[in-house]
């Protein structure tokens, strides 16, 4: 027979033994496909410890995930694969053991894994991300498709080139080889953007309006254009200029709608690089806003760019900055056509995605998703056409204008 103080110490030793763990740690799983990589995320209260593992005979991945319990939230990821899928064939979960909750990836083939933790930032708390890239996969080759496509979809439509005819009266640059413009769609995937006040993605009317516009390039005699992303999925900041170039870009438009604290605040704007600071207090606010992306959507430690961490190039780039201020006026006097301007003048901030040294590069920033107005205009088909024609215009008056060195710099 136990005695009180016995009995007392005997569950305080069982409870010490209990592992210390809930399922309500995990608050989201998510997953984003890409014909690059494939992104998994465990959003969870706490920091969470892991073990991860590559096996074999099948291909898989393991990661352990220690002194959690399975929960909804887990048991969500096996619902989440799409068949289309370019890297993961299914995912399992299970409870390994009464410590440990267990994912398990299997792959469509041989891949390379890459996990990480992020800090916890608005609108996020704590994250392990699960990056699976494909063994084989060639983004350049993937780029370069792009550029041989005749058919486009853009966004709601099909646009084919003998549906789209180019503006009359326009001579543009003679040059052996198509001019390349490469369209960044800011955001994408775990980085949604801004918001409207109705629910509007910034990431989702970006993208809508990049395809469009990508449309219209292709449709046009002696120019081509690549999208950054063409889906639902996150690109560093340091990735995309490197695709600029890696597609030997002639010019880098990424494409964004703002958003501020007060919602009377409207019109378009266009920005470039700065290597001497912000030309305005809300230039640089925006820089910072943007800049943030890699925080948002999710960068390991070791994806750092040396490009981009170096002082600016001085002598290329203050001649490609110059070009940026010149292809940004006339991208502004078109889109002015369109929507009231936010300034009458290109701004300049130290964007990190305009940082390409030998590209002319600007950022429109379409509309503000935060004005109600705006925001329904950014869902309007109809002004999401007129956004991509008066970029397209002001990227052929550019041409025409003012023939930028960078044309003819020797590509590398």
């Amino acid at each position: 027979m136990f005695t009180i103080p016995q009995l007392s110490f005997f569950f305080f030793l069982l409870l010490c033994n209990l592992p210390a763990f809930a399922a309500d740690d995990i608050v989201a799983t998510r997953i984003w496909p890409s014909p690059e990589y494939t992104r998994i995320t465990v959003e969870s209260a706490t920091l969470l410890q892991y073990e991860q593992m590559i096996l074999q005979n099948p291909e898989r991945i393991v990661v352990d995930l220690k002194n959690i319990y399975l929960g909804k939230a887990l048991e969500d990821l096996t619902s989440q694969v799409k068949e289309e899928d370019p890297s993961i064939q299914s995912i399992r979960v299970g409870q390994f053991n009464p410590k440990v909750s267990r994912i398990v990836i299997d792959l469509k083939g041989t891949a390379k894994v890459k996990v990480f933790s992020l800090d916890p930032i608005e609108p996020y708390k704590h994250r392990l991300v699960i990056d699976v890239y494909p063994e084989n996969y060639d983004a350049l080759a993937s780029l370069l498709k792009q550029l041989e496509d005749e058919t486009y979809q853009a966004s709601d439509e099909v646009i084919t080139k003998d549906e789209v005819k180019p503006e009359p009266g326009i001579n543009k640059q003679p040059k052996p080889e198509p001019i390349i413009v490469a369209i960044d769609a800011g955001h994408g995937g775990e980085d949604p953007g801004a918001r409207g006040k109705r629910g509007t993605k910034e990431k989702v009317v970006v993208l809508k309006i990049a395809k469009k516009l990508k449309a219209l390039i292709d449709a046009e005699k002696n120019m081509k254009a690549v999208l950054i992303r063409d889906g639902d999925y996150f690109v560093p900041l340091a990735t995309r200029v490197k695709k600029a170039r890696a597609a030997k870009a002639d010019i880098f438009v990424s494409i964004h709608a703002d958003a501020f604290k007060k919602r009377s605040v409207s019109g378009s704007g266009v920005y470039a690089l700065s290597d001497r600071g912000a030309s305005s207090a809300f230039a640089k606010f925006l820089a910072n806003q943007e800049n943030e992306a890699d925080l948002i959507g999710g960068v390991s430690i070791d994806d750092k760019d040396p490009i981009l961490a170096k002082t600016l190039l001085d002598l290329s780039q203050s001649a490609t900055i110059n070009d940026s201020l010149r292809l940004g006026k006339q991208v502004l006097l078109e889109i002015k056509k369109v929507n009231n301007l936010h300034k009458k003048y290109v701004e300049q901030a130290g964007f990190a995605v305009l940082k390409a040294p030998d590209i002319p590069s600007i950022l429109v920033e379409t509309a503000f998703i935060s004005n109600p107005e705006e925001e329904k205009n950014l869902r309007s088909t109809a002004f999401q056409n007129k956004l991509a024609k008066s970029i397209l215009l002001g990227i052929k008056n550019y041409i025409h204008t003012q023939p930028s060195i960078a044309f003819y710099l020797e590509k590398h």
